[in-house]
């Protein structure tokens, strides 16, 4: 072990280590959607996060260019993801994005599927049996066409009934606790849905007005996602995760992913011997060792971003690192609704949310720091260049 593999490394570092790896230290150039994306992809909820956190990484993205991705030439895929939320990636990262997270036992199906647990038990029937019966249904059911995901639910509740016992039939055919208007059974499946995902059987496709639309994957892209080694997948995704939010841990990697504690400290091992212990906020804590150079030196960070709610730079598990003021974590991290985050150079220095009224974006920057005029104005600069991306002509700023 090296005395910098040794050295207690500063805030101050880490918050640039990882500015640099997601791409918020400065822009990337004109056309770079590929490496933007693939850093350790794009939560896409609220729909539109993505392009917007695209926005804060690439110089010049233009409005229509990662639509034009996704449902164009489908460089970038949107499916079911980390923490089975809808995530943007590179159409050929797909294997890490999906294999790389897929559960491969029933503890790990039912804790990346959290809440599912009550009504399989009410049912009797294990994760994995939904997982194969879904699975199958889902390729009939989706064949050359798109469902929303409530139109899927019901066709595959209603594929899956057949294959129950009368005991287990009864129970699917339940009032669900889950939301008014449901089967048991239907809620059931929309919850396997983000596994199917992680199966390459499913992904979003084009949106009509309000309405996401899921397709069969192989259908949407033409072909399958290539087959890939499953420990590749998963070792290539412990090594962004810690690219882009090291030095960390595998809890924290497990919080991150959405998967269980067994299942991320197996994906852990895979890249264990290139990890290097570091010290940081009085713990011990692992880098891979291709970053450690940048760590002890990392380009400092400069300009204005507005990062958008879910944007991957605040989905870190270590919140006291991003802002070490625990009080203000409640109204950056709430329950829902969350605001986006004003970066100036480097910093946490405010929160924001729009508003849009016609063709006019008003965006409410609440300050978390004191902000100078000069913070201001650059504020102001960037929320200009918002306006063709939520389809209007004219910004206001009100601090």
């Amino acid at each position: 072990m090296t005395a910098a593999q040794k050295q207690n490394f500063e805030r101050d570092q880490v918050i640039a280590f990882r500015l640099d790896s997601q791409h918020l230290s400065s822009r990337l150039p004109p056309g770079s959607l590929i490496q933007a994306a693939g850093a350790c992809g794009l939560q896409n909820t609220p729909p539109g996060s993505a392009e917007l956190a695209l926005h804060a990484r690439i110089g010049g993205l233009a409005p229509g260019e990662v639509g034009a991705a996704l449902t164009g030439d489908r460089r970038l895929l949107q499916a079911w993801s980390l923490r089975a939320s809808p995530y943007l990636f590179p159409t050929g990262d797909a294997a890490v994005f999906t294999l790389g997270l897929l559960p491969a036992d029933e503890p790990s199906i039912r804790a990346f599927v959290f809440g599912v647990e009550p009504a399989l038990d009410q049912i009797g029937i294990s994760a994995m049996r939904v997982v194969e019966l879904t699975a199958q249904a889902l390729l009939e059911t989706l064949d050359q066409r798109a469902l929303t995901k409530d139109e899927l639910g019901v066709q595959l509740a209603g594929r899956v009934l057949p294959e129950l016992s009368p005991e287990q039939a009864a129970a699917w055919h339940l009032p669900s606790w889950y939301a008014a208007g449901q089967s048991l059974g239907e809620s059931v499946a929309r919850f396997i849905l983000p596994i199917l995902a992680l199966r390459g059987l499913c992904c979003h496709a084009d949106r009509r007005g309000n309405k996401a639309y899921i397709q069969r994957t192989d259908q949407w892209l033409g072909s399958p996602i290539p087959d890939a080694d499953p420990n590749q997948a998963r070792a290539e995704l412990v090594r962004r995760y810690l690219r882009c939010y090291g030095p960390s841990t595998a809890k924290h990697f497990a919080e991150w992913a959405g998967i269980g504690q067994a299942q991320a400290a197996q994906a852990w091992s895979l890249v264990e011997e290139d990890l290097v212990p570091v010290d940081f906020a009085r713990r011990t804590t692992w880098l891979h060792r291709q970053d450690l150079p940048r760590l002890i030196s990392p380009p400092q960070p400069g300009g204005v971003r507005l990062l958008p709610p879910g944007d991957p730079y605040l989905a870190l598990r270590d919140r006291a690192t991003l802002i070490p003021d625990k009080t203000l974590h409640p109204r950056v991290w709430q329950k829902s609704g969350n605001p986006g985050a004003v970066l100036t150079d480097g910093r946490v220095a405010a929160l924001w949310r729009p508003e849009k009224k016609g063709q006019r974006l008003t965006l409410t920057i609440e300050a978390l720091a004191a902000l100078s005029p000069d913070d201001r104005s650059r504020i102001e600069d960037e929320a200009v260049s918002l306006a063709p991306f939520r389809g209007c002509k004219s910004v206001s700023v009100k601090f």
